[in-house]
């Protein structure tokens, strides 16, 4: 099977459920990046871009047992926790912060999920350049992680920080 078959359902579970244009703008708005931030969000972007054009050229086949399950449960562990995560990202709340589903358990769930899913595919394709480029987009995602905390903070004040204290970043 062609590997660009793995970001079909990955796509679906991570735009389909944004049917509202409210969920759909606050999906699409990065936090404001200062200094080395900016840079991070270009190698962000160029490594999702690269993602996407690695995949038509790799192959989920036959392998050895233990990377092909270890593939599977992560890839379809990511799209269970994505699609959890954007039904609570989705769901509208009171005051804007979210905090109850998966977001009692992580403040980014929808960042571990897209590296549980991306490292997932480098496993089921076992190719070493696809997890080379899924460390590089979840290096740079940590540094618009801390832009989107700092955002967080500041827009949400005592009721972020109280969050932050009691939830971890990823898991």
């Amino acid at each position: 099977m062609n590997g660009l078959w793995l970001l079909a359902p990955f796509l679906l579970v991570r735009f389909g459920p944004l049917l509202s244009r409210e969920a759909a703008a606050r999906a699409a708005r990065f936090a404001p990046m200062e200094g080395g931030e900016r840079a991070a969000y270009w190698v962000y972007q160029l490594s999702t871009g690269a993602l996407f054009l690695c995949l038509p050229f790799l192959r989920v086949g036959p392998a050895p047992a233990l990377p092909f399950w270890a593939g599977l449960a992560c890839y379809l562990s990511g799209l269970a926790l994505c699609a959890a995560s954007i039904a609570a990202f989705s769901a509208p709340s009171d005051g804007g912060l979210r905090t109850g589903g998966v977001y009692r358990l992580s403040r980014n769930p929808m960042y571990v999920s897209y590296f549980l899913c991306f490292a997932g595919m480098a496993l089921l394709t076992r190719s070493a350049v696809l997890f080379g480029v899924v460390l590089v987009f979840q290096i740079s995602g940590h540094w618009i992680i801390l832009a989107e905390e700092r955002w967080c903070a500041e827009t949400f004040g005592e009721d972020y920080r109280w969050y932050s204290e009691r939830v971890r970043r990823y898991l």
